[in-house]
């Protein structure tokens, strides 16, 4: 393995990817294997934070369609990310890692309050950091918070694991001549309106001049690829491309 190119990062994991092929709940074999690849990557020296969402279990918006208001789903929502992050938690322990669930809510009978020197020692300490709740807040996304706690505990790079291997100039799945692009600024992605993250969270980073890697979490040793500098994805920075 080639010289790490980060030696701090934070890996954004969406709830989605968790269910694997049933679309809903937590798939043990996707969770065992995302559990692996951050084990294989804290093995190497990397100091990992991870934020997790909820969406395999509940999505804020969703919520409108059963009548619930916008901040009782989100916080639903919230709630889902932590039993997301107690799972991560679990699979990594059981690889031998060390481990701290940080939440944005207090619920201190399974997780810490989220303080930030807390989480920036735990790191210090070799610990895989896993951030639930998102910022605490309703009308906030997780890729907000993802960008928020990266800036907060000094992460080199935010990596947002995705089912496609980066960003395309249209939906892939569905356009067989879709573009992918090697490398985009944040205006670029703003004023294009790219999906990568919401607008709050891509301004976030480029407000902190913090790269975001966009990258497939499923194919198997790509976590590992990305710390080294290996060139796959997308890179969203400042700058000309």
């Amino acid at each position: 393995m080639a010289e790490l190119a980060y030696r701090r990062i934070l890996l954004k994991l969406s709830g989605e990817a968790l269910a694997g092929p049933n679309g809903y709940g937590i798939d043990d074999d996707v969770l065992l294997r995302f559990a692996r690849e951050i084990c294989d990557v804290h093995g190497l020296g990397v100091e990992m934070a991870v934020v997790i969402g909820g969406g395999n279990i509940f999505r804020g918006g969703r919520g409108r369609t059963h009548g619930v208001e916008r901040a009782t789903a989100d916080y639903m929502g919230m709630l889902a990310t932590i039993m997301n992050a107690l799972a991560l938690q679990a699979a990594i322990e059981a690889n031998g890692v060390q481990t701290r669930v940080l939440s944005a809510l207090e619920i201190k009978e399974v997780a810490e309050p989220y303080i930030r020197r807390r989480a920036t020692r735990h790191l210090e300490k070799g610990r895989v950091v896993i951030f639930a709740a998102g910022t605490g807040n309703p009308f906030f996304t997780t890729d907000t918070a993802a960008s928020l706690r990266a800036v907060e505990v000094g992460a080199e790079i935010l990596m947002k694991a995705t089912k496609v291997d980066g960003v395309y100039d249209a939906d892939p799945m569905v356009n067989t001549g879709a573009k992918r692009y090697s490398e985009l600024t944040y205006l670029e992605v703003l004023s294009q309106k790219l999906k990568i993250m919401d607008s709050t969270a891509i301004s976030l980073c480029m407000d902190n001049d913090l790269p975001v890697l966009v990258f497939d979490m499923l194919v198997e040793g790509n976590l590992k690829r990305a710390v080294g500098g290996q060139p796959i994805g997308t890179v969203v920075r400042g700058g000309a491309t």
